[in-house]
């Protein structure tokens, strides 16, 4: 074949530029990195925990959100450290240069709002505990305001600072096109690779605010394929209301409520205007959500293991009144953007769904609202797939939606039974280095297990819907070896945190060139 004349309209130049492009490559221009080591010998290796989220950091220690918050006001750049984060830790997190855990797996809190952001994360380092104040490794007490650095690629915590080596990726700039927060010679790149994938594979982006969102677009998403709409509720004003709805039925602040959270999906339909937007409806762990409410009120809905307590649909069907203010405000926000001559493309989506029944009674709920708030045309509603059960009834599924998400992070953590929060280091690291397992099933999608599970579902879903779109949007969907099996089990999309989102394209196109998918 000549060099003009290769297939999908590049040449075997082009071709060879993508399969030539390492990951690690692409991962370097991404995420900061430490300028070479000094021979002073200021720097120690204090531990080493699990590499969370890639990227080089140094600042000071701070324990906790109202130390980091303190710190970070006083002009210091702060390292986070916590026994673990939660969504009450969100802001602090935000303004912290780096994360350190002394729990937590790869689908942890702190790893998916980390990678999410772009923010270099340790999590796991087990040999730490963290106390009021400092924490403590061995016989040292690192406190508050000692310098730290931390390495999310290698999982090194080192005592001392170091210098950073920037990406290479530059801000979100109003007016950029996709792709133009990479470097020149790597956006080229990534071009061809988006055409060697085009209708075969989509990449798209995991993002809750219209920043995230306006960043994964600059960085060549194609639109959002879960908005987390639980993240949207942290501020304390909102959690209060949601507190006070799920203890005790619809509050007269609800529609408070509705109308902050249409300014949020206003904001995220313009940042993705005339891609699509998919918002999965609230999936919050009550111990999360009621934190800090009033504790005999709270006491009837303290759970044991909440991942697998009230959450996801079965939170939207007790409480429906919150899944109806979430569909009303999406649909207010569609209605602005259409008014201000946007092209809003919002889809729904509803998470942890394990019967036809709950499934076609969230629909009920959101057709209802919907119509209630008198949007124009309902939009796709889709089901998330994310529990076993979901899988061998993905037939039934399908014939009532126009889509399906598999969330593979819970997929992962009840078909394994791993935790995804506890099991990383006690567990998947000493099983992995023993030959037991062949990688971390919450970083590379297992084939043999939930692999299959997901091909099967896909079967079945096609067989009773044959234009089911369906998808991946858990951490696995900016992983190299999972999109290898997304290609090949015919999936149309993954999603991923917007920072992967350039890995994730080139992996696509990388599976496509080696012959991975027949479809």
């Amino acid at each position: 074949m000549s060099d003009s004349s290769a297939a999908g309209g590049l040449s075997d130049r082009q071709r060879r530029a993508v399969a030539g492009l390492g990951v690690d490559e692409l991962v370097e221009v991404l995420h900061p990195t430490f300028e070479p080591a000094s021979d002073s010998g200021e720097v120690a290796v204090l531990t080493t925990g699990l590499a969370a989220s890639p990227g080089a950091a140094s600042g000071v220690v701070a324990v906790g959100s109202e130390a980091a918050l303190d710190l970070a006001s006083a002009g210091s750049t702060v390292i986070l450290v916590a026994t673990e984060t939660t969504p009450a830790d969100v802001a602090a997190m935000g303004l912290s240069a780096g994360i350190l855990t002394a729990r937590g797996g790869l689908a942890s809190h702190a790893a998916v709002v980390a990678r999410g952001w772009g923010i270099p994360a340790v999590c796991d380092a087990r040999e730490i505990t963290v106390e009021a104040d400092c924490f403590v490794i061995g016989h040292r007490r690192i406190a508050n305001g000692t310098p730290i650095s931390i390495d999310g690629s290698s999982g090194e915590v080192m005592l001392g600072h170091r210098e950073i080596a920037g990406s290479a990726v530059g801000g979100v700039g109003v007016g950029s096109g996709p792709g133009s927060a990479l470097p020149g010679e790597i956006a080229e790149v990534l071009e061809w690779a988006d055409q060697v994938a085009a209708g075969r594979l989509a990449v798209l982006a995991n993002a809750d605010t219209a920043a995230d969102a306006a960043m994964a677009r600059e960085l060549g998403a194609q639109g959002i394929g879960l908005c987390r709409t639980e993240h949207m509720f942290l501020e304390p004003d909102r959690l209060e209301v949601v507190q006070h709805v799920v203890l005790r039925g619809h509050d007269e602040h609800v529609d408070d409520l509705a109308a902050a959270q249409r300014a949020d999906f206003r904001e995220l339909l313009a940042a993705m205007d005339g891609l699509p937007v998919t918002v999965r409806l609230l999936d919050a762990p009550m111990h999360e959500f009621l934190a800090g409410a009033d504790p005999d009120e709270a006491a009837q809905w303290h759970e044991h293991n909440p991942m697998l307590g009230v959450r996801g649909v079965r939170l939207g069907l007790l409480r429906p009144e919150l899944y109806a203010a979430q569909v009303e405000a999406l649909a207010g926000a569609v209605a602005d953007r259409r008014a201000a001559g946007g092209d809003p493309r919002a889809e729904i989506m509803v998470p942890l769904v394990s019967t036809t029944g709950e499934l076609m009674a969230a629909v009920g709920v959101v057709r209802a609202a919907w119509a209630s708030a008198d949007g124009r045309e309902l939009p796709p509603i889709g089901t998330m797939i994310e529990t076993p059960r979901a899988c061998l009834i993905a037939g039934e599924l399908a014939s009532g939606v126009e889509f399906a998400s598999f969330g593979t992070n819970d997929l992962t953590q009840m078909v394994f039974g791993f935790s995804r929060d506890d099991t990383a280091a006690q567990v998947i690291a000493p099983y992995v280095a023993d030959g037991l397992l062949d990688a971390d099933p919450f970083a590379s999608l297992d084939r043999a297990g939930v692999g299959e599970l997901v091909s099967s579902a896909m079967e079945r879903g096609r067989a009773a819907n044959p234009g089911l779109r369906a998808g991946i949007c858990g951490e696995h969907g900016g992983d190299p070896a999972s999109i290898e099996f997304a290609v090949h089990a015919g999936l149309d999309y993954v999603s991923c945190s917007p920072y992967r989102v350039p890995i994730a394209r080139l992996a696509a196109a990388q599976a496509l060139l080696a012959g991975a998918g027949t479809r």
